[in-house]
């Protein structure tokens, strides 16, 4: 329960600190592409229209799943889809929505690779993907994202060995990699992560001794 716990007080406080504003927002140009390249790579008559919202008659902050900046009025903080029914990939475009802290998508039907221009998002604090279909690996580059606190992968088609890049995220806390098709064992290095709470890695393909460090927080 406590790994758990922790991903929805992510949410709950992300919601609760962040009012978006719309009257009288500039738009961003990247940001707004960058949307619409998300729209793209879904079928939309597959996920019922599920982003019908996101058209021009609107500005993009009213768009369903969509809150933008306090500050930067005009700059996407959080993409929330979680349960929407979405069937499609993610775009590499997302790696272009700069100030993105919160990706939520789980309990969809996303497949495809884990786009490695998520790693070009340095704000990026929660990483949320679970339940979809993701296959290859984890992009080693997920370790550029050095705010990143959560990352949740469980349920996904994900192969291949856990990155050792992963170790250098110091601001992570939860980790969860459950429900996967790895190969070898979670890299020792990641034991070392002083900000690490909790790792969840069930029903993989994982063997080897575990160290010391992670057995504490498994």
């Amino acid at each position: 329960m406590a790994e758990w716990l922790l991903i929805v007080l992510y949410t709950a406080l992300v919601w609760w600190c962040n009012i978006p504003f719309t009257f009288g927002m500039s738009t961003n140009e990247t940001d707004r592409l960058a949307l619409l390249a998300f729209k793209a790579a879904i079928d939309d008559q597959a996920s019922f229209g599920a982003l019908s919202s996101w058209n021009d008659s609107v500005h993009y902050s009213d768009w369903n799943g969509i809150l933008c900046s306090r500050r930067h009025r005009d700059r996407i903080v959080q993409l929330n889809l979680t349960s929407k029914g979405l069937v499609g990939s993610l775009t590499p475009y997302i790696g272009n929505l700069s100030f993105l802290r919160i990706i939520m998508l789980p309990n969809n039907s996303f497949h495809g690779t884990i786009p490695e221009e998520i790693g070009h998002l340095f704000r990026l604090q929660v990483l949320q993907l679970s339940n979809n279909s993701f296959g290859n690996g984890i992009p080693n580059n997920l370790s550029r994202c050095s705010h990143l606190e959560a990352l949740v992968l469980v349920n996904n088609h994900l192969s291949g060995n856990i990155p050792s890049q992963l170790s250098s995220l110091s601001k992570l806390q939860g980790l969860f990699i459950g429900k996967n098709k790895f190969l070898g064992t979670v890299p020792p290095s990641i034991g070392n992560l002083s900000s690490l709470q909790v790792i969840s890695f069930p029903e993989c393909n994982l063997h080897g001794e575990i160290s010391e460090g992670i057995a504490k927080l498994w």
